[in-house]
């Protein structure tokens, strides 16, 4: 049973060479996009290890990694396996499934993001609470970095070209079809390109959590790129 109406879902994939952050390589090699990734993941999930509002969950791909999210997640954090053909299958199960179980208000975002202010949690959960039916965060490249619904909301993820620049304005214009007006949050980024690296590195170590900025000092290809690398 729920211990509050809210559930905070951490989508996560087992940060694995070759199967994670391939577009940022090169300048990086297979095993450096790893590791990038899986600081992104552990410094967002201890980022959130205190935020008490919500029940927290990590919900992670491929369904043979439980016992590695068993042993990173911190204490706190519920893990089972991602279900579905593509992302928006998997979104879909996951609101499903928590709905399902008794929560009132969801709110889903990626793991390879740049460690974002609590505050944009609390705003979620504050605007699925009053009246808003669906909470975007929209991402730079296009596409959102969380969603929240505080009711299933179907149409937005099916027929939808996962991973284009299109995303977000897609997800809106279905959403205004259906006559609902989501609330948007402030524009964050997640790392995906080669482009998204200075960004994430200009964050400095006030913005970043120690792991991903330390790692990002240490890693050769990055030195002549721009920001201080």
């Amino acid at each position: 049973m729920p211990r509050s109406g809210n559930a905070l879902v951490v989508m996560a994939k087992a940060p694995v060479a070759g199967e994670v952050k391939t577009r940022l390589v090169p300048p990086l090699t297979l095993d450096e996009a790893a590791e990038l990734y899986r600081c992104l993941l552990l410094d967002l999930l201890e980022n959130f290890a205190a935020f008490e509002t919500a029940d927290r969950y990590v919900v992670f791909s491929p369904p043979s990694a439980a016992r590695l999210f068993d042993e990173i997640a911190p204490p706190g954090f519920i893990c089972f396996p991602q279900q579905g053909a593509d992302l928006g299958d998997r979104m879909r199960s996951i609101f499903e499934d928590l709905f399902e179980r008794g929560y009132e208000r969801i709110v889903v975002i990626g793991s390879d993001l740049p460690v974002f202010p609590s505050s944009f949690l609390s705003d979620a959960f504050r605007a699925l609470a009053e009246s808003a039916r669906v909470v975007l965060g929209p991402s730079r490249d296009g596409g959102y970095y969380l969603i929240g619904l505080s009711r299933l909301v179907p149409e937005i993820f099916s027929d939808m070209a996962w991973g284009s620049e299109r995303v977000f304005e897609a997800t809106r214009r279905k959403l205004s079809r259906i006559g609902i007006e989501p609330v948007l949050l402030p524009v964050w980024f997640d790392v995906d390109r080669v482009e998204d690296l200075p960004a994430l590195a200009a964050g400095g170590s006030a913005r970043l959590r120690t792991r991903t900025f330390e790692l990002l000092k240490k890693i050769p290809g990055l030195r002549n790129l721009p920001h201080g690398f």
